[in-house]
């Protein structure tokens, strides 16, 4: 009987046929699968290990850092006058604190322009120097005219004077400087402004002119000063210059007239004799006369003296508290002596350059000399202030405003005007923008350069800013407004004990997972995809070893986890005993820190630990200083004499830390103020100018400037080190040997030292042992003392510590989970090669098979053809038959 199976040709299943061989010929695939699968499943379980471990790192972070444990909360009991924080160094406690007065900056107003794009003055090209400093001495305020002959008389009628809007009551009574500076006084916390009274002084020429006094029978004559008598007749003796005198010498009237606050000077006889108040009352100096007289106060002896009544006055200086402009208004100003208006500026005050802080200049050309091109040329500048245009609406309305800006009283503004490559100045900028506080001042001032104020438990601070540091050590406060307030600093326990539970809970989780994945199921009798894997077995090992030991180079009595209340329960999970912990963190606050963190300290004052590195080994190490680090220096060849000046449109190039190849940015032209210099003036003044340029202080390039015990001038590279150095050249104006004469600058050294007896690497003031000691990666800066031993550095590596290292090894390049993945990784990798490998021979097998069956089915198909053709024929011979 034939196949009857339908297909192609003999209707054979090749298909089929080649599936069922071929499914029995794929069997191995699925050992190659398997495989695959549970390598990828180590390598998921790896993964959720290395997850772990880098969960645990991430929850050591926080106590791996010292600053946990030096954390300190800073609260005031009134937040809308002061915000703080404390940090490292500060103290626990309670402090009193009350704001007198807040921080500042100086602004200042030129005269109005009719517009913002007029040219000013002749075009010709001008130089802005601006310098920083504090005013000295005098006040800032008004100077009033002393008072008139009718206001002495009949007094200040009330609503004659308003000062800042506020009205000031002045009466009939108000009749001396010394009245009306006491009526301005009681509203100082309104106004702003306070009033001192001027010295009354008489005239010089008074008793030039002074004719003996001769009274007729039945006259007299009395002289009196202040209401006290001085001399008198009555025609029984003639009172002269030189009886004048001799009555000011006896104690009844110098008692008198102390007790009037007047004092003198001076002799009648000489003709020079003055009185003098300095509270600002008025003197009145009389001659009372009745009957005949002759001679008198610039009289003839001979001369009829019919009486004399003359009344000096003097007048009162405004001050204004904050510095800022003070409005006069009132009906009658001039009354107090006093003009109405805005006035305000300084007077008798002299300006002191503040070296700290760089100087800066402004070059402007013709194009720039309008407002608006100074504005734009100040602003762009960056020389420390701020330039706007305010419009007020009147006539000429606009004014250019240059605020500084840092606020503090060493921030106060002055400006020189100078010409620009050794031509003219544009006379019409100098008359606009010149200002010296202690000079010409042709800005206004609308608000004055003024320090915070505050007491610390009753001690008076002053800070140029509004943030306040260290006032309370390591307390940083924010002041918003005036006023008194109680500020607690307190350790922030919370924070220690949030870390360390936290440390807890995730080692508990990197213990969990790794337990889950390496247990075994007694019931089951399987075991978890890690049982039994030395890679994480290890780990645990590891881990455990070093949380179970001491920490060493403690300088203290906790050492150890069990001292904090933290211990291992028989599961291996970590346990925290609350109590015990609340007790080491109330009681040894300050040792918990090394007993998580890595800790350093030297114990030379001048010497400060940096960091340590990962090579670094708890102990203690002698330090050795060989040589200090020093900075490039230009020293004077002789003394100052004193007093130096500076010619105009001065410049010099100043090389500051230039390096070797050469940067051209380390070399820059320095504009050089004018002016004549005390030796400390000259000082202060080079290191603003050379501090003030941009490309300098970008790359954090600076200088010091310092005047020794026998004036020799020193400027020096704020850097340290052999990297350190400095030299200056003259470019035009005052020659630098003028100064400097012929000094050769030094440059800077490194520091030298050992660290643990070892030669360490120096860098400036920064030390570094070396590598391969037990010391390696131990940093410190030198930053002051001198050669010789110097004490020792310890260092100890607390538990965090350790174990970020230790965990660090566990995931990192090369450590132990990643050669294990690696492996993992290379095996799929080899069983996919093993499986293509198979892939590829089972297609060819098929192919095989293909041919075989295909083969089969063509004979198959011949043989059906030849059968039919056989069958046909003997059907015909049988049929013939």
């Amino acid at each position: 009987m034939g196949i009857s199976s339908p297909g192609i040709g003999s209707g054979l299943d090749v298909n089929g046929l080649v599936s069922k061989l071929m499914a029995a010929e794929s069997q191995p695939l699925s050992n190659y699968d398997m495989k695959t699968g549970v390598y990828q499943g180590k390598l998921q379980a790896y993964g959720q290990v290395s997850s772990a471990v880098g969960a645990f790192q991430s929850a050591l972070s926080t106590l791996n850092s010292t600053n946990t444990f030096s954390a300190l909360t800073a609260k005031s009991s009134n937040d809308a006058l002061l915000s703080a924080t404390a940090s490292t160094g500060a103290v626990p406690g309670k402090y009193k604190i009350n704001v007198s007065q807040l921080a500042q900056a100086q602004s200042l107003m030129t005269g109005g322009q009719a517009g913002t794009g007029t040219q000013i003055g002749d075009g010709s090209a001008t130089t802005l120097t601006f310098q920083f400093g504090s005013v000295s001495g005098g006040t800032f305020g008004v100077a009033g005219s002393v008072l008139g002959a009718s206001t002495a008389a009949s007094g200040i009628a009330s609503g004659s004077l308003t000062i800042n809007g506020t009205a000031i009551s002045t009466n009939g009574t108000t009749r001396s400087a010394r009245d009306l500076a006491q009526v301005i006084n009681d509203v100082t916390s309104t106004t702003g402004v306070t009033a001192k009274a001027g010295t009354t002084t008489t005239s010089a020429t008074l008793f030039s002119g002074f004719g003996d006094v001769t009274v007729a029978s039945g006259g007299s004559y009395a002289l009196s000063v202040g209401g006290v008598t001085i001399d008198s007749s009555t025609g029984s003796t003639t009172v002269t210059a030189a009886s004048i005198d001799a009555a000011l010498a006896t104690t009844g009237v110098k008692d008198g007239l102390a007790a009037a606050n007047i004092t003198m000077t001076g002799t009648a006889a000489g003709g020079n004799l003055q009185f003098f108040a300095a509270d600002g009352s008025n003197i009145d100096i009389k001659e009372a006369v009745s009957g005949t007289v002759t001679g008198g106060i610039g009289l003839a002896s001979t001369a009829a003296n019919t009486g004399s009544d003359n009344t000096t006055t003097a007048g009162v200086t405004l001050s204004s508290a904050d510095g800022s402009q003070i409005v006069i208004g009132g009906n009658a100003p001039a009354a107090a002596g006093l003009t109405a208006g805005s006035a305000g500026s300084h007077i008798g005050a002299s300006f002191v350059q503040d070296g700290a802080q760089a100087s800066g200049t402004v070059t402007l050309d013709t194009k720039d000399q309008t407002l608006q091109g100074i504005r734009d040329a100040i602003n762009k500048a960056n020389v420390g202030v701020t330039a706007t245009i305010v419009s007020d609406g009147s006539a000429s309305p606009y004014h250019l405003v240059v605020t500084s800006n840092k606020t503090g009283e060493k921030s106060s503004m002055k400006i020189s005007v100078d010409g620009a490559n050794g031509g003219p100045v544009n006379a019409g900028i100098a008359s606009l923008l010149g200002y010296d506080p202690g000079g010409t001042q042709n800005l206004t001032q609308t608000s004055g350069a003024q320090d915070t104020k505050l007491t610390m438990n009753g001690i008076a601070v002053s800070s140029a800013s509004t943030t306040v540091s260290d006032v309370v050590q390591g307390v940083s406060m924010d002041l918003n407004t005036t006023g008194s307030t109680t500020l607690t600093v307190a350790q922030d326990t919370s924070t220690v004990s949030t870390a360390i539970n936290g440390f807890v809970k995730a080692y508990n989780d990197m213990n969990s997972t790794i337990s889950k994945l390496t247990a075994y199921d007694p019931t089951t009798k399987t075991g978890a995809v890690l049982q039994g894997d030395s890679a994480v077995r290890a780990i645990q090992t590891q881990l455990r070893r070093a949380l179970g030991a001491s920490v060493a180079g403690l300088d203290s009595n906790m050492t150890n986890l069990t001292q904090v209340g933290i211990s291992f329960a028989q599961d291996g999970s970590m346990t925290v005993d609350s109590g015990k912990l609340g007790t080491a963190i109330s009681t040894n606050f300050n040792d918990i820190a090394g007993l998580f963190a890595a800790a350093g300290s030297a114990s030379d004052g001048g010497i400060t630990y940096n960091k340590s590195g990962a090579a670094t080994q708890p102990g203690e190490y002698a330090v050795s200083i060989t040589q200090m680090a020093t900075q490039g220096t230009l020293t004077s060849a002789n003394a100052l004499s004193g007093s130096t000046t500076i010619a105009s449109n001065t410049t010099w190039t100043v090389t500051l830390n230039q390096t070797d190849p050469v940067t051209d940015s380390k070399v820059q032209n320095i504009q050089i103020a004018a002016g004549t210099y005390t030796n400390d003036q000259l000082s202060s003044m080079l290191r603003a100018a050379i501090n003030g340029n941009s490309t300098f202080s970008s790359a954090g390039d600076s200088v010091q400037t310092s005047i020794d015990g026998t004036g020799h001038l020193a400027i020096s590279s704020s850097k340290y080190g052999s990297a350190s150095n400095i030299s200056i050249a003259s470019v035009t104006g005052t020659l630098v040997s003028d100064i400097f004469g012929a000094a050769t600058p030094a440059v800077g050294t490194d520091v030298q030292g050992t660290i643990g007896g070892v030669a360490a690497t120096g860098n400036g003031q920064v030390l570094t042992a070396a590598d391969g000691s037990k010391a390696a990666g131990i940093q410190l800066t030198v930053g002051s003392g001198t050669v010789g031993d110097r004490g020792t550095v310890s260092f100890s590596q607390g538990y965090a510590y350790a174990l970020t290292n230790l965990a660090a090894s566990f995931t990192g390049k090369n450590s132990l989970l990643a050669s294990k993945t690696d492996g993992l990784n290379a095996s799929i990798k080899r069983v996919a090669q093993q499986r293509d490998q198979f892939s590829q021979h089972l297609t060819q097998v098929e192919a095989m098979y293909r041919a075989q069956f295909t083969s089969l089915d063509t004979m198959i198909s011949s043989m059906q053809s030849t059968q039919s053709y056989l069958t046909q024929q003997l059907a015909a011979i049988a049929a013939n038959r």
